[in-house]
């Protein structure tokens, strides 16, 4: 039992991790391929990965209880970004402007991020398990794609519209949510292999047979 709470200590860290990183690095936009993305959007799946072997193995209570720890983090970060942003920094120090363009994000955008999270990954928790009462406990890959696919797409979809609505085009807005969405479809296809592989690592089972 102490060997499995050090595991998800590790995955909940990874997850809080990957949850801050992406936060903080959205800001930049990158190609990959024919598609402009944020660079988050090479980390930000990893969060959805974690909650669903956390799914798997702790079950779904453990599982929303990693997603609402990762809401508080998220309020953190915004709390200090805005103090650090407004509070005077020295006269020396030349990159205020710099550091305000990187932790300065406007309250719409932050606002937009908070609201996509936490409804992408409750519905990623709650149709995970859906989903694996639907298959008896068997076929973690069929779960792990279902619920992190639409999830995917609902965290997509409401942070682009939040964010953005009524300042670009609508067709400059559909462009961008395919975009993104697109993308993020793909990683969640290569996410499974990582699955099986954190729960076999976590649990030492291939499939945790557990009906929720």
């Amino acid at each position: 039992m102490e060997r499995m709470n050090e595991k998800l200590v590790l995955l909940t860290s990874v997850f809080i991790a990957s949850l801050t990183i992406s936060n903080v690095i959205a800001g930049k936009l990158v190609n990959l391929g024919p598609f402009i993305v944020p660079i988050a959007v090479l980390c930000y799946p990893i969060t959805f990965a974690i909650t669903d072997i956390v799914s798997e193995v702790y079950g779904k209570k453990m599982a929303q209880t990693v997603v609402w720890a990762g809401f508080v983090v998220s309020i953190m970060l915004v709390v200090y970004s805005v103090l650090t942003v407004r509070y005077p920094a020295v006269s020396f120090f030349k990159d205020n402007e710099a550091y305000v363009k990187v932790f300065g994000s406007t309250p719409r955008i932050v606002f937009a991020s908070i609201l996509a999270y936490l409804l992408s990954q409750t519905h990623d928790v709650l149709a995970f398990h859906l989903w694996k009462r639907v298959t008896k406990g068997s076929h973690l890959w069929v779960r792990n794609n279902l619920s992190t696919m639409v999830s995917q797409l609902i965290d997509t979809f409401v942070f682009i519209t939040v964010a953005f609505v009524g300042t670009v085009p609508t067709d400059t807005l559909v462009r961008m949510i395919f975009s993104q969405y697109t993308v993020k479809f793909f990683l969640a296809l290569l996410d499974t292999p990582f699955v099986y592989l954190g729960v076999k690592l976590v649990s030492g089972k291939w499939e945790v047979k557990e009906i929720i």
